[in-house]
Formats: C-alpha cells, structure tokens, sequence
C-alpha cells in the first residue's frame, strides 16, 4: 500500500485541530450561556408587603410575608426574615408586593417622629392652634388643602378686615393642646401645614394679629383666587329701615320716609387667647 502524501496528512490533522476547537468553543459558550440563565431565574426569599402599608405605619406580621425574588434584581436593604421588620415604622408607603427595604423605614437609633419624613424639600412643617368653627368644624383631615384666612384690625385702620393670606396650603397633621383661657384649661384644636419658609413667616405674623380661619378646598381645585379681602361696612353696607306708616289730621294714614335710626355693630376682637366685644355706629366704620 502507497504512503499518504505528507499535504494530505497535514491538512487532516489541521481539519482535526480545527474541530477541536470549534468544538470547545461552542462547548463554552453553551456551558456560559447555562451559567446565565440559572442565575436569571436563581432566586432568594425576601420580605415584602402582603397588604398595603400606608405611611407612619408600625409594621405587624399580618401585613408582611416571605416571597422568592431574583437574585439578579435584588433591591438594596432587603430582608432574609419577617421578624427583622416586625414594629418598624415606615417612612414610605408600601405598595402590596413591594419588597420591604432598610431605606424606606425608620431608623432604629432612637424616635425621630413620622413628622420629620413627610415634609417636602425645601418646606417647613408648622402648628397653628384653631377653634372647631375656624377647622372646618371638624372636617380636615391629613392631605386635605386649605386656603388661610385672617380677620384682624390693620394699624389705624377703624375696622377689621378679613382677607386671604395663604392658598393651597396641605395639612400634614391633626392635633391639640392644652391652653389656659379665662383661668381655665381649655383644649385646643391644632393643624400642622406644609409651607415653604416665606410662608412660615406671614403665618407666623398672621398667627399673632387676629382670628384665623381654614377654608377646606376642593380635591384637585389648584386656582389662585384674586382677592382684595373684605370689611366690615362692604359686607354689611346699604342696610336702611322700612318705611313708617303716619297718621294725618284727618285720620288717614299715609306712608312716610322712616325716621333715620342708628345702626350699631358688634365686633368681636382677638387678641391672643383674649376676646372682647366692642359696638360700632355705622358711620363710624365706612
């Protein structure tokens, strides 16, 4: 039997060569593409919210649960067990299916309050105390926005004039005190607002000047109403009396001008937790 060419040899110890290596290639790369489809699908159980979990609220083992998550995708802070969570307090809303995360709850190291969370950047929470009639009798309530009004005397003004100083304020918080009124304790209804630091300055002038009021707006309304506050003889201007029925001589009865009558008003003044009532002519206060 002839020998082989030596080309011929060469050439088939290449192609095997070859083989070889596109084999192994292709092992590797199918053996990396594995690699990464069981760690797309690898998962690890974590905590995360079984209900709704508004915020400021104290955790308990009814509104969490264990699920499987990705381990590709897992969230920062996350938590192996339930009883980790269990009487934290969360600084966010939690959405049903959320993961339960470090970040969104308040830290351990002492009771910062809710209250600090809940004020935007760049805001201030402030507390101004109310009456049941100036909070809406009631009605607000946390995410309510109102628009606040003040009734005062302005200096060397001869009446009081009520006029809108604040719109589109949101309410964080509902409250009360304790205030000594006429010698006695008298709770007092409180309203916490979120305002920007310019505004906390009118409220706190406004605050001190006269009566302050709440007017609860409606959900959505954003409008900026255009006022130029009101008085006193505005609103209760043009009153006259009827006219008078007057006997003649004669015995009849004929209709005359009604004999001019003085008009008084009675204002109620506050100044601080102080009230007094004070009675105007009506020519005093045009």
């Amino acid at each position: 039997m002839a020998a082989k060419p030596k080309p011929v040899i060469i050439a088939g110890v290449l192609a095997i060569l070859v083989a070889a290596i596109a084999a192994y290639a292709l092992y590797t790369y199918l053996r990396g593409q594995e690699t990464k489809l069981s760690e797309a699908v690898a998962t690890q159980r974590i905590v995360v919210a079984a209900v709704e979990i508004p915020m400021g609220t104290t955790i308990n083992m009814t509104q969490v649960k264990t699920a499987d998550w990705p381990k590709s995708n897992m969230p920062q802070g996350a938590f192996p067990a339930s009883d980790q969570v269990i009487g934290r307090t969360s600084i966010q809303t939690f959405l049903a299916g959320e993961a339960i995360t470090e970040p969104r709850l308040m830290p351990k190291e002492g009771p910062i309050g809710i209250m600090t969370y809940k004020i935007p950047e760049g805001h201030r929470a402030m507390t101004v105390a109310v009456d049941q009639v100036a909070g809406v009798a009631g009605f607000l309530n946390p995410g309510n926005i109102v628009d606040v009004v003040l009734t005062a005397s302005p200096p060397g003004a001869t009446q009081q004039i009520s006029k809108i100083v604040l719109q589109n304020v949101p309410i964080l918080a509902i409250g009360q005190i304790v205030e000594q009124k006429e010698g006695k304790p008298v709770v007092v209804p409180t309203v916490t607002v979120d305002i920007t630091p310019e505004d906390s300055e009118k409220l706190a002038i406004a605050s001190t000047q006269g009566r302050l009021q709440l007017v609860l707006r409606r959900l959505g309304d954003k409008e900026i109403a255009k006022t130029t506050g009101t008085t006193v003889s505005r609103v209760i201007g043009g009153v006259s009396g009827p006219p008078v029925k007057v006997a003649s001589a004669s015995g009849k009865v004929s209709k005359a001008p009604a004999a001019p009558v003085e008009q008084y008003t009675t204002i109620e003044i506050y100044r601080g937790d102080k009230k007094t009532s004070e009675k105007f002519k009506a020519q005093e206060i045009k």
